[in-house]
């Protein structure tokens, strides 16, 4: 199963230094019967969008707790085996799964960043969030204006590069 596991620079610049992701339970997304209802697509690309996107989110989130840490979105996209990532059936989050134990992180695929452009709007956007979860709907359109910055790709053999550890 392909997973969206949402970090920080730090967060990433941990996992580089330690080889894993965290202990777990680690919150990740994925296409789960919730996120596929939620979504309404059958094109498996656009629920594998939709999950990194809701990553993207979690992301954000994770910098809004983290005032130190750069404003960029960090998403890796994991492969782990079925059994280890359970379901939370929340409406209020779906495609979100629980990874049940420590992930290597040579299993990642692949990590997705912002670019250095996004970073005004993902500040403003962590700043945001508390009231466009409240409902206000400027707050929102803040928030909105940092997930319209589409995430970079990057290769792992570019996490030294992305935490500055490269050579």
């Amino acid at each position: 199963m392909r997973v969206y596991v949402p970090l920080t620079l730090p967060g990433l610049a941990e996992a580089y230094k330690t080889g894993e992701l965290g202990a777990g339970p680690l919150v990740a997304y994925a296409v789960t019967p919730g996120l596929r209802e939620w979504y309404a697509s059958d094109d498996i690309e656009e629920l594998e969008y939709a999950a990194l996107g809701r990553a993207a989110l979690a992301s954000l989130r994770l910098l809004a707790a983290e005032a130190g840490a750069p404003r960029r979105r960090i998403v890796i996209a994991v492969d782990v085996a079925d059994r280890a990532a359970s379901a939370d059936h929340d409406p209020e989050e779906p495609g979100e799964v629980r990874l049940t134990g420590p992930v290597p992180l040579a299993k990642a695929a692949s990590v997705h960043v912002d670019a250095p452009d996004a970073e005004a709007d993902v500040t403003a956007a962590a700043g945001a969030l508390p009231a466009a979860d409240g409902g206000d709907d400027d707050a929102q359109r803040v928030v909105d204006a940092a997930e319209d910055h589409e995430l970079l790709w990057f290769a792992t053999q570019e996490i030294a590069n992305l935490v500055g550890r490269g050579d």
